[in-house]
């Protein structure tokens, strides 16, 4: 079973705008609420892929019911532990003529109900894959990834870890399956500015040497870079297309890439599917279909 981790899911609150002008009373043009946080996309679009999984996290108040309630509707499985105080966050997206994003903070997560959580974990089983997404509340500490990971180490699990800086270096030594920066992310851990996906192999390299197997480094319009276990270097520059949404790009590569090494154990065939994946969701209104999916796929030629 695949499960996803999500300790800080949101309300995405989508808002589209003509000519955003800070400042003044700007009318919105259109909307959506859609359950979010990058462990709920990773879920959704598995789901859209056809691969079963579990999103697990926390939610709470009535943002936190709203939550649940739309990822069912939307054929999702989830086994959310609430949270008696608080309010699961909102995020307010801005769509204009440049994407703009407002993050709201989630709940304090209570000691009582972080331990049920990690007694939910630590039933995980051989051949089970984990994904560990996203940022967490400030009452959590930052080894909280590496914590999972040493509680699990016993077991063959997969693990993925997709997150930034801290939470994402400390889980490093504990040699996670996956590990997904994005550019930015990868620039901010070296302090240095990468433009190119040739600049970026160097840098992916030293997270391999400091523990992870594999290396995905998403570049928006670059494309993406895989520093494979095998010491493969992959890299292709993203298909043509209109980026029309960027959010949930990067959770769905991770999607992709795992979908792609359940189904073959390729590691070529998974960055296939995890660039098709990511591409996909940014040219559509919401997170790619598998046919969207299946349609970049045919356009990517070899990726070298």
């Amino acid at each position: 079973m695949i499960y996803t981790v999500t300790f800080n899911p949101a309300i995405d609150y989508v808002v589209e705008v003509d000519n955003l002008e800070a400042g003044m009373t700007n009318r919105a043009v259109g909307g959506q609420l859609l359950p979010g946080g990058k462990g709920l996309n990773v879920s959704a679009l598995l789901n859209h892929l056809g691969m079963d999984n579990i999103a697990l996290g926390f939610i709470a108040g009535f943002t936190g019911a709203e939550i649940k309630r739309s990822f069912q509707a939307m054929g999702g499985k989830c086994d959310f532990i609430e949270l008696k105080e608080g309010i699961s966050r909102i995020n307010v997206k801005i769509r204009s003529d440049r994407e703009t994003e407002i993050n709201g903070a989630g709940p304090a997560i209570d000691g009582g109900s972080l331990a049920k959580f990690m007694e939910k974990l630590n039933a995980l089983r051989d051949g089970d894959i984990l994904v560990l997404a996203g940022s967490i509340p400030a009452s959590l500490p930052d080894t909280l990834y590496s914590d999972i990971m040493k509680m699990l180490s016993d077991r063959q699990i997969m693990i993925a870890v997709d997150a930034a800086k801290d939470l994402l270096l400390n889980a490093l030594p504990c040699k996670p399956f996956l590990v997904k920066p994005n550019v930015h992310e990868l620039g901010e851990i070296f302090d240095v500015t990468l433009r190119t996906r040739e600049e970026v192999i160097p840098y992916a390299k030293m997270l391999q040497e400091k523990g992870a197997a594999n290396v995905l480094v998403s570049m928006a319009g670059e494309g993406a870079v895989l520093m494979a276990e095998t010491g493969e270097v992959l890299m292709r520059g993203a298909p043509e297309g209109k980026v029309i949404n960027s959010v949930g790009a990067g959770d769905s590569m991770v999607a992709g890439f795992i979908a792609g090494w359940c189904e073959k154990g390729d590691y070529s065939y998974a960055f296939k599917m995890g660039l098709s994946a990511g591409s996909a969701s940014a040219f559509s209104e919401r997170l790619a279909t598998r046919q969207e999916i299946e349609r970049i796929f045919r356009q990517l030629g070899e990726c070298i």
